[in-house]
């Protein structure tokens, strides 16, 4: 029997019950097909219940008439791994995208076609539409929710009305139009939505919203004013989206009418040739933070997966300057800073989100549904003195958020805070708390914990286990001082254990006979009733409860730590030799080879990598394998780091540095060292050997 799905203007339903779930962007045509299963287990193990993409129509139809969906760009194939290891879809489909992709994803043999208005009723350019979307469906028939298939949302175009396209009556035609083409085509799913922000048309659809750190596709070059989403409010509007296309508007729609649901909370953010922020994992988090506070019901990132663009017959397919757009783009690179970045790699933002992803697996059925009280409520980005609090609560119980974090701007330090929680007519203390610059999170009050009642807890849920022997409730918070953080109501205790904040970030739930919390520094994953742990030659890792051996592919028993059993794995191999050497320098560039020694048999792509890590001083680099450019970067004071088992071991690469001037009109957050007047270093190349 097929799961029900539905919603109110509070929430997502599955099967009758409150849902909220956590869903991550990757885009299977920017990605190595044989690697998808191992990456889609691993976003499905970050806590992630769905996993959104475009179908990019540049990708499948560049030549006119001439579809391509083989290799990276088989989106059956793709399907067919989402049901295999059980996470749902929502298909993108457009017809126009954005997504930093040439033309906003739409084929240049489009563009010349005359006496067409793109984006319209027009029935030549319907025609053309429909003509793509009925090969999608083919590649997605028999995946459709009520086939049982893991496609249980489709969007239909994407900020229509704020980027291109028609506003008013007009543009909302149009999204009813589509939207009826594609349920007439075959499209059937429990969910259709459309982006919401900025003035945007969403037609009869589910709007879903967007916010990120930062605006690399701003103009300006200097640094930006405190960032909205760092605060808590009821407007979900986050004007900055696509300002270099559009001063955002106001919402189209009666916010009240619906769920918040976000599509497009930046797991990172793509840097641009003028403007290159570096996202990281406190900027998610506490961005997150601001969203649950400020009543959200979906948490869904773009992009959750870094990934590159596939190579074109005709052009390369990224956004540009030369193709009209405001920005200029990697050619190649579409890392995103993502919290799974470009080969695979794990990133902080993929702890902090995990964090807020097992939560909601556990508890966010009840928080869905829960009304949201912001104190106080209109706090501006700019006021760095006031602490920013917002209690989501029903009649029973409920928990208090607290941001006191503002990418980029120092916030003022609250000390001994008392913290209320309100609900129904009635409100709850917490003891004194030091709330300092840079935190962020929540606590719960009158929490029921088995037939326990938690009062307060200065500490933060993450999890429950459900053992052999009794359920067991993960914890984490301040671990250095003595005092007790759990206040109870009556007799009953649970069992709790409580975390750093550093262990928590460590933190992996697999359940497999029963439950089990993974410590590691890697990603952690079930795969065939086996668990999966990424780390290098010597990695430690600590289980609660203890697991059988057998269970842990490499591992053998070393010890205990408190409650936890310590494990470790030894794998005695040779680093990959590196040797560089200069090729040439010259005004222009400089140029470098890099020789891989493998010190042995190259093992295949199960359960291995070798990751090179390059480290330069420049404006931008790029990398060449067997004479073709394998990836772009440009330069953030970031590493660069490159999968050899992406490209198949190679023995010899050649870089290129081009030089980065003083003056450049570029805003970086970490400028090189410039003795003269520019810059041009390969700085170092080291490499790392990765085992699950």
């Amino acid at each position: 029997m097929n799961t029900d799905y539905s919603y109110n203007k509070r929430c997502l339903f599955k099967n009758g019950q409150p849902w909220f779930p956590v869903m991550g962007e990757m885009h299977f045509s920017r990605y190595r097909e044989d690697l998808w299963e191992e990456s889609l287990r691993k976003i499905k193990a970050g806590g992630v219940e769905i996993v959104s993409s475009y179908v990019i129509w540049i990708h499948h139809e560049e030549e006119e008439g001439i579809f391509d969906f083989s290799g990276c760009r088989s989106l059956k194939n793709f399907l067919s791994i989402c049901q295999k290891i059980g996470i749902s879809v929502f298909l993108r489909l457009g017809p126009w995208a954005h997504g930093e992709v040439r033309n906003g994803g739409f084929p240049d043999w489009l563009l010349k076609k005359d006496n067409i208005q793109l984006r319209s009723n027009d029935m030549l350019y319907l025609g053309y539409v429909r003509q793509y979307w009925e090969h999608i469906y083919n590649q997605a028939k028999g995946f459709m929710h009520k086939d049982g298939g893991p496609i249980i949302g489709i969007q239909i175009e994407n900020e229509y009305g704020h980027v291109g396209g028609l506003r008013g009556e007009a543009g909302e035609a149009h999204m009813r139009t589509l939207t009826a083409m594609a349920k007439e085509i075959g499209f059937d799913a429990p969910f259709y939505t459309a982006t919401g922000w900025g003035g945007a048309c969403i037609g009869d659809l589910l709007p879903v919203m967007g916010g990120y750190c930062e605006a690399p596709w701003d103009q300006r070059i200097t640094e930006l004013e405190p960032n909205a989403n760092f605060v808590f409010s009821y407007l979900r509007n986050d004007s900055q989206i696509a300002c270099d296309h559009h001063i955002g508007q106001e919402t189209t729609f009666d916010e009240s009418l619906y769920p918040y649901l976000t599509a497009e909370l930046g797991g990172g953010i793509q840097v641009t040739s003028h403007r290159r922020p570096v996202a990281r994992g406190k900027d998610i988090g506490a961005m997150s933070i601001a969203k649950l506070g400020s009543g959200a019901s979906l948490l869904g990132y773009y992009m959750y997966h870094g990934g590159s663009n596939p190579k074109g017959k005709l052009t390369t397919l990224q956004e540009s300057r030369e193709t009209g757009y405001a920005n200029d783009l990697p050619e190649i690179n579409y890392d995103f800073n993502a919290p799974i970045r470009q080969y695979g790699t794990i990133s902080d933002t993929y702890r902090e989100i995990r964090l807020l992803a097992l939560f909601l697996q556990d508890f966010g059925a009840e928080l869905a549904t829960m009304e949201t009280d912001i104190q106080p409520p209109a706090v501006l980005p700019n006021d760095l003195h006031t602490l920013r609090l917002s209690c989501r609560h029903n009649k029973d119980r409920g928990y208090i958020f607290f941001n006191n974090y503002q990418r980029r701007y120092r916030m003022k330090h609250h000390s001994a805070a008392i913290l209320t929680g309100i609900y129904a007519d009635n409100s709850v203390q917490f003891p004194p708390v030091d709330i300092h610059d840079g935190d962020f999170g929540f606590f719960p009050y009158r929490m029921k914990l088995g037939n326990a009642c938690l009062h307060t807890a200065l500490a933060t849920p993450l999890c429950r286990l459900k053992t052999e022997k009794q359920d067991t409730w993960i914890f984490y918070g301040n671990c250095e001082t003595n005092d007790d953080p759990f206040c109870w109501e009556g007799d009953d205790r649970a069992d709790i254990i409580l975390l750093s904040k550093k262990d928590a970030l460590l933190a992996g739930k697999i359940t497999l006979d029963q439950d089990y919390l993974i410590l590691a520094d890697g990603f952690v994953w079930e795969e065939n009733g086996l668990v999966r742990i990424t780390g290098e030659n010597h990695t430690t890792i600590r289980v609660f409860p203890e697991i059988p051996s057998e269970k842990l592919s490499g591992f053998s028993k070393c010890g205990k730590d408190g409650r936890f059993t310590i494990y470790e794995r030894v794998i005695n191999n040779t680093p990959t030799a590196v040797d560089i050497s200069l090729l040439s320098r010259e005004e222009e560039c400089a140029k470098y080879q890099i020789l891989l020694s493998y010190n042995g048999k190259k093992d295949g792509l199960k359960g291995r990598d070798t990751l090179l890590n390059l480290s330069y001083s420049g404006d931008k680099i790029e990398i060449y394998a067997n004479g073709e450019k394998i990836n772009d970067h440009f330069y953030t004071g970031q590493d660069v780091p490159i999968s050899l088992r992406y490209f198949n071991y190679p023995e010899q690469l050649e870089i290129i540095i081009y030089p980065l001037y003083k003056d450049a009109k570029v805003f970086l957050e970490t400028w090189p060292d410039i003795k003269d007047k520019m810059v041009c270093n390969l700085d170092s190349a080291e490499t790392i050997e990765l085992y699950w």
